[in-house]
């Protein structure tokens, strides 16, 4: 009599377990499509906008769309108050903001692991006088806190990403700090610390690579926030200086027209509209695949 065996499931890789969780949510699937096809569209700007971002056309002042009367083929989504095209303003547009959400998460990110690293594990002195200067900081309203900052430095690109970076840093001290202190006092620390690892190995080697899921899905969330406040920033005249295509300067540029030429507010609107939304349900998906308490 034969018997039938029945092998086990073979046991799927850490990407493979990743991206079964992430894709079970439907919108971050479409927000990491969406934001893929951004970052093609900011990379190839110069092949695929139709003309240069600050060549203006003075025979099409404020054209609306192509599928409004009076619309041209020439400008799909119509142009500014100065003959500017608007759909190449917003392909421009769009490498800045994505450029400027990268810097300011990768610098926030770097300086906030390290402070939080620092405060959760050395403690004492040095844990309360970084935790009380984050809790300053985060007592004072973020974009009053970066609109100062810029005031005081001169408005410009720079400086309203430095500004961004600074407002954003405590989230990420508080949230690594949180996860260290989780971390400290268990086994495998205490038996590297037995070893004769040093503080810097435990840190950095030892309790780091551990905290990272919390500080990815923080990462993507504070995307969306860097984007949105340099769109603010700019709307207040205290970010990217005219005529740089900025998503935020273009609104604050066009105000005035926002009910003769609806389009020139509604397209740059809903470029900052999507991005954001994209970013935050690629968040969502992130935090499902990542924290093992959402997984079952």
């Amino acid at each position: 009599m034969s018997t039938i065996t029945v092998s086990a499931p073979k046991p799927m890789t850490p990407l493979q377990e990743f991206w079964y969780y992430f894709k079970r949510n439907k919108g971050a699937v479409v927000g990491m499509l969406y934001i893929a096809m951004m970052l093609i569209v900011a990379a190839g700007a110069q092949w695929l906008a139709p003309y240069l971002p600050a060549e203006q056309f003075r025979d099409s002042l404020l054209t609306p769309p192509v599928w409004q009367e009076g619309g041209s083929m020439q400008h799909i989504l119509g142009t500014d108050d100065v003959g500017r095209d608007i759909l190449t303003r917003l392909m421009y547009g769009a490498r800045l903001s994505l450029l400027v959400g990268c810097l300011v998460v990768t610098l926030s990110l770097l300086l906030g692991v390290v402070l939080g690293l620092i405060a959760g594990y050395i403690g004492g002195i040095i844990d309360i006088a970084i935790m009380r200067l984050a809790d300053i900081m985060l007592a004072l309203p973020s974009l009053l806190l970066a609109l100062v900052l810029v005031a005081v430095f001169g408005p410009s690109i720079v400086n309203a990403s430095l500004a961004l970076t600074f407002v954003a840093l405590p989230h990420y001290v508080r949230l690594t700090r949180a996860a260290v202190l989780s971390e400290v006092n268990r086994d495998y620390v205490t038996a590297s610390k037995v070893a004769g690892a040093g503080p810097m190995r435990q840190m950095f080697v030892n309790i780091l690579p551990n905290c990272v899921a919390p500080l990815i899905v923080q990462a993507s969330l504070g995307f969306s926030n860097a984007i949105l406040d340099m769109a603010a920033l700019g709307f207040l005249g205290m970010g990217a200086q005219p005529p740089t295509p900025e998503w935020g300067t273009m609104l604050s540029s066009v105000l005035q027209f926002a009910q003769s030429a609806w389009w020139v507010v509604t397209f740059p609107g809903l470029a900052i509209l999507f991005t954001v939304l994209a970013f935050n349900l690629m968040g969502d998906g992130l935090r499902d695949a990542l924290d093992p308490k959402l997984k079952h």
